[in-house]
Formats: C-alpha cells, sequence, structure tokens
C-alpha cells in the first residue's frame, strides 16, 4: 500500500451535493431513490435551500418516496404557495413549525448521515455553513428566498436564502470526499415566461444563481443535471410527483451510461 495514499485518504468516501431550486428540489429525492436502488448512499450532504431541507429529511432517515409525499402533503403545498393580495410573502413560522413537526433529529449530530447547511449571511454578505448545534434554524435560513421571506434571525445575525452566494454546494464538501456527487435542480433555461412580479423576481435570482454555480459545477465527479427541470417553476407545488419522476428517471439512465466509472 502506497503510505501517501493511506496518510491523505478523506474522512468520506462519497458526498452529494444538493442545489436550491423550490419545489423543483424534490427532483434530490428521485435522484436519492435511483442511487439508492445501485448501492450508493451518501456519506455526507451539502445542502443548499431545498436542497438542505432534502438533505436533511434524507439525513434523518427519511426515504425518497416518504419525502415526495410530505412535499405532496396538502398543509405543505398549501404553505409554499405565494398568496396575492394575501401578502405574497411565504410565513417562515409556519415552515418552521413543519420543520419541528416532521425533523425526528433538532440538531445536527441526532442525524443518521453529517449534513452541512449553506445559507447567507446577509449582514455581512458572507456564505455560511451550518453543521453542528441546532439544525432547524440554519433549514429555515438556508430557505428564506430574499423579498419573499423575511430574513431568519439566528444569533443576532439576518440570513437568507444560500443560494444568493452558492446554490450549488459542492465546494463545501469537496476537500473532504474521494468522490462527490452534484445535483443541480436549477439548470436555466432561457424560455418564455410570464409579466408577473413574482416571475420576474424569480427568474432574475436564478440568473444569479446559475453565475455562481459555474465553479462548483466543474468540482463534481458525477454531474446530474436534469435538463428539462427547466421547464418547471420554482413554485410550481402541483408539480411535485413530475419533478420526483424526472430526477429519478435522469438518474437511472445516467447511472447506466456511466455504471463503469469509479464513482459507481
Amino acid at each position: 500500500m502506497n503510505l501517501t495514499s493511506l496518510f491523505n485518504k478523506k474522512p468520506y468516501e462519497i458526498g452529494i451535493a444538493l442545489s436550491g431550486g423550490g419545489v423543483k428540489g424534490l427532483c434530490h429525492a428521485g435522484v436519492l431513490k435511483a442511487l439508492e436502488e445501485q448501492g450508493i448512499v451518501p456519506d455526507i450532504i451539502s445542502g443548499v435551500s431545498a436542497g438542505s431541507l432534502v438533505g436533511a429529511l434524507y439525513a434523518d432517515g427519511y426515504s425518497p418516496d416518504e419525502i415526495a409525499v410530505l412535499f405532496e402533503d396538502i398543509n405543505f403545498r398549501n404553505m409554499t404557495k405565494i398568496r396575492i393580495p394575501d401578502g405574497g410573502f411565504f410565513k417562515t413560522d409556519i415552515f418552521q413549525k413543519f420543520l419541528d413537526e416532521k425533523l425526528r433529529a433538532k440538531t445536527f449530530g441526532e442525524l443518521n448521515i453529517p449534513l452541512r447547511v449553506v445559507a447567507t449571511n446577509l449582514d455581512q454578505g458572507q456564505s455560511v455553513v451550518f453543521s453542528s448545534g441546532n439544525l432547524i434554524d440554519p433549514i429555515v435560513a438556508s430557505c428564506t428566498f430574499p423579498v419573499l421571506f423575511s430574513p431568519k434571525l439566528i444569533d443576532g445575525v439576518h440570513y437568507v436564502d444560500g443560494g444568493v452566494l452558492k446554490n450549488f454546494p459542492v465546494s463545501t464538501i469537496r476537500n473532504d470526499c474521494e468522490k462527490v456527487i452534484g445535483v443541480n435542480a436549477s439548470p436555466i433555461v432561457a424560455d418564455k415566461y410570464k409579466q408577473s412580479i413574482i416571475n420576474v423576481a424569480t427568474r432574475s435570482y436564478h440568473f444569479m444563481f446559475k453565475a455562481n454555480m459555474l465553479y462548483d459545477k466543474e468540482l463534481c465527479d458525477l454531474l446530474i443535471e436534469p435538463v428539462d427541470m427547466g421547464n418547471y417553476d420554482t413554485f410550481d407545488v402541483d408539480k411535485g410527483r413530475e419533478i420526483f419522476d424526472l430526477g429519478y428517471r435522469t438518474t437511472k439512465q445516467l447511472l447506466v451510461n456511466k455504471l463503469d466509472t469509479s464513482v459507481v
């Protein structure tokens, strides 16, 4: 055995990085299901926004199919719909209650799989990675889409969506993993869109998010990026099962083509 490789061995064999993307993040669960069927289970997960939610549920012991059912729950779907002119903003207290009820683990240390959650420090303009202590507050912070959500206050600091500065958190685990699988649920397709406040806002943010994803995409050993995901809107809550199935089918096909690679 090469002693150099022994001493340089990284702490985790396989890591998986889950991007943001609103309800499109449900494709992550479909991807995880396809990976499981090939015996691939991550040793560590990094997630931002919707990716942090799916990652937390999976690390907490929920199966991919169970995660899909949670997203289809009528209360969750109502919670994630924007109503204008009822205010037009998500209520983070409702989302926080959902997490309190569904997550068995209340701290990072209680999870079955190590998890890193990325949020944006709005006060200092910095990307921050949470990996210990309270679990629920960082997830809420990571999912706090600017303007639509009020910033999440943690220890006197205001946080918003981690995707503002890092929508694809591959670099947060790259140095600790032998192999990294990256799942991008937010490929940008410059297609037609409705001229509404919500659509213009989310489209603008997505173009911004795309710019900060390029570096991290290059860091993946295996990149899973369902192209047809561009046909769905961030808040297309009624299309959850379609999105889940798209992530599953894309990954199944990709793995068929990659079975002879070192990742699998």
